[in-house]
């Protein structure tokens, strides 16, 4: 046999190894054996390097050393789920379904796991990288540190995957090599870790890919994305998941129905501590992925899968001092500074109390015993005091009247919840806020420049607002704490490169409240430059769909705004995109306004998405289930028969895909 054949032979025969020991849990040779072919393979790759395969068994072994990891836009969004904490958020959720579905709908019930989220992607069956979720957009590639994870198969089995996909998943750091694992820190005299889930995601951001090795990782996967993967619902993409080799959990099941969830969900709330690993909930996602496309998306969620979060843990701890923070809006939030206590896994010292009203109406004091707890919420929050144990001298909470940064007296608006200060311009923490808001991934995403450096610019007086930033040269910031050559050449051309980014996130960047991504890309659609917009009334806005009477009016103050107006003035100057390009104009038109439209099917030219951003374009409006408003239902291949019955009934009219393309030319 041929040198190379035989290395060919050794890694296929430990890629099934691995496989049978981290996937399926059935080992075939001893540890012991399984090093000995490990040692022999890495030997002779050693010994031929031009036989080397980027996705050997040996690469498992880590040793790559990261400094910087590369952020790269995911192929498809990572959302994030939205939560359900009771039997009568699941069964609202499964009312706005049915709604548009109309007819019977399945669902897939899985464990949701408290790891750290991972997409993987694979090109002609082996693996190509790996991405954190980042901001959904965009992660930071970490491929080197998962290609050291067993359960991640380096190439896969069988024939039938496409030729490029991802698949998303979990890496979770199990219970007991969590408790291995501290063991050592405690024997070396070091700090233990504080909880699996931190652990679990910190390794995948460590610079040396042989430390991530030395920890039992396991990666937990559960949705395939991507095109034509040759599957039609959501537990049929989990089998085929399993058979290429990948690690699915088998405790996902099949629902008929909405009580079949809560069978489930019940089943779990009380054996979830038999698992080897940290869950904190359900995930019910519609089965068919026909329905899933129908359903779509919000700006940050799929409308078709929902997380049910088990009851939340609650403890009680003492509140020490009750301090307030400053937005970049200027919005107080009150801040509650605790007693550590440990709640679910983590060390909690701080905890939010939401504002003036929340305080009084649980009569919230300083040296309170009070009730902690974390559900859904990344942040703790306080649910109630033990008056019991209230110290007969303590007194009412008095809420500060001034801002605790820039002594500004404070205003609340009638019936806003929460207090502000009005000094826009000379409050420190609004100032940069506002520019670290400017320059953060959704908006201008400037490389080589983050909050700290920002907040550095802002004390050092070398800026005082985001058009600032474009004035900046690199012997200005060469100065600054840890900033070398290289920085400061990276942070200004981060910045001049920023002027290509399109207009809908510079307008989001701007900071005018209530303008979200969304809404931001809703103003440029109907307004198409920043001049325009700057013009507009509360009656142009209001006119405008989705545009409500509160978001109009928080538009028209910033325009009218004098300190705004020279902002905006500026970055013109400077030449940033303040309005809508050429070439997106050349490929919008009217063809479709006023019409609303329907998509419902599988379409064989275009994808479901594509034809949803061409009736935008288009001037049309899409919309997910049909009405009397409806003017056209688009009809592809598979479309549910309820949806049909529903467009004859309301005589709206049925066109297939290559009359709707022929409608736009």
């Amino acid at each position: 046999m041929s040198i190379q054949k035989h290395i060919k032979k050794l890694q296929e025969e430990l890629h099934e190894h691995n496989y049978n020991y981290y996937v399926l849990d059935l080992p075939t040779i001893s540890d012991y054996e399984f090093d000995m072919k490990l040692k022999e393979l890495q030997k002779l790759e050693d010994a031929h390097p031009e036989f080397q395969d980027p996705n050997s068994p040996t690469m498992r072994v880590g040793g790559e050393v990261t400094k910087n990891f590369k952020t790269v836009v995911h192929d498809s969004p990572m959302y994030s789920l939205s939560n359900s904490y009771s039997r009568e958020d699941l069964e609202d959720w499964h009312s706005r379904i049915q709604k548009i579905i109309e007819e019977p709908v399945e669902f897939s019930c899985e464990l949701k796991y408290d790891g750290a989220s991972i997409s993987l992607t694979y090109e002609d069956g082996k693996f190509l990288r790996a991405l954190t979720r980042g901001d959904g957009t965009q992660g930071d590639e970490v491929t080197s540190n998962v290609k050291t994870i067993p359960s991640v198969p380096l190439k896969l089995k069988g024939q039938d995957f496409p030729s490029r996909f991802d698949i998303r998943g979990e890496i979770v750091l199990p219970y007991e090599g969590f408790a291995k694992l501290n063991a050592e820190r405690v024997e070396q005299g070091e700090e233990p870790y504080a909880n699996p889930r931190n652990t679990a995601s910190g390794s995948l951001k460590l610079q040396d890919s042989a430390e991530v090795a030395k920890r039992p990782l396991l990666c937990l996967l559960y949705n395939l994305t991507g095109d034509k993967l040759g599957v039609s619902t959501q537990m049929e993409s989990l089998e085929k998941a399993r058979a290429w080799g990948f690690h699915v959990p088998k405790q996902a099941k099949l629902a008929k129905s909405i009580d079949e969830v809560f069978a489930y969900i019940n089943y779990w709330d009380e054996h979830r501590r038999d698992l080897p690993y940290e869950t904190d909930g359900v995930v019910v996602k519609v089965n068919n992925l026909q329905h899933q496309e129908e359903l779509g998306y919000t700006a940050k969620s799929p409308r078709w899968a929902m997380a049910y979060k088990f009851k939340a843990e609650q403890v009680s701890t003492t509140l020490n001092q009750i301090t307030y923070q400053v937005g970049r809006t200027g919005a107080i939030t009150p801040v509650a500074n605790l007693e550590p206590v440990q709640l679910a896994g983590t060390t909690v010292k701080r905890a939010s109390l939401h504002n003036a009203d929340q305080i009084e109406k649980l009569d919230i004091r300083e040296g309170d015993v009070v009730f902690v707890e974390k559900g859904g919420e990344i942040i703790p929050k306080i649910i109630g005091v033990d008056f019991q144990k209230r110290n007969p001298q303590s007194q009412p909470t008095h809420y500060i009247e001034t801002c605790p940064e820039c002594g500004t007296v404070l205003q609340r608006k009638e019936g806003e919840a929460l207090h502000f200060c009005p000094n826009a311009e000379g409050c420190p923490p609004q100032i940069i806020g506002r520019i670290q808001h400017f320059i953060s991934r959704k908006a201008m995403d400037i490389e080589g420049l983050g909050g700290e450096t920002v907040a550095l610019l802002v004390r050092e007086n070398l800026i005082e607002d985001y058009a600032d930033l474009y004035t900046l040269k690199k012997e200005d910031v060469l100065p600054l704490e840890r900033m070398a050559e290289k920085s400061a050449e990276n942070l200004i051309q981060g910045i001049e490169a920023s002027k290509a980014i399109p207009f809908e996130r510079v307008l989001f960047g701007l900071g005018i409240r209530y303008v979200g991504e969304t809404v931001a890309k809703t103003l440029v659609k109907a307004f198409k430059s920043i001049d325009v917009l700057a013009s507009a009334s509360v009656e142009d806005l209001v006119n405008v769909d989705e545009i409500g009477e509160r978001i109009a009016q928080s538009v028209v103050d910033f325009f009218q705004d004098e300190d705004n107006k020279e902002r905006i003035s500026r970055l013109q100057n400077y030449g940033l995109n303040l309005e809508v390009s050429e070439e997106e104009m050349e490929n919008q038109s009217q063809k479709l306004a006023n019409l609303t439209i329907v998509i419902s099917g599988v379409f064989e030219k275009v994808s479901r998405k594509e034809l949803q951003q061409l009736i935008e374009q288009h001037g049309g409006k899409n919309t997910s289930s049909i009405s009397k408003k409806t003017d056209y239902l688009v009809a592809g291949d598979n479309m549910g028969p309820s949806k049909r019955t529903k467009a004859e009934n309301f005589g709206v009219k049925i066109i297939s895909e290559d009359e709707f393309l022929e409608m736009i030319g």
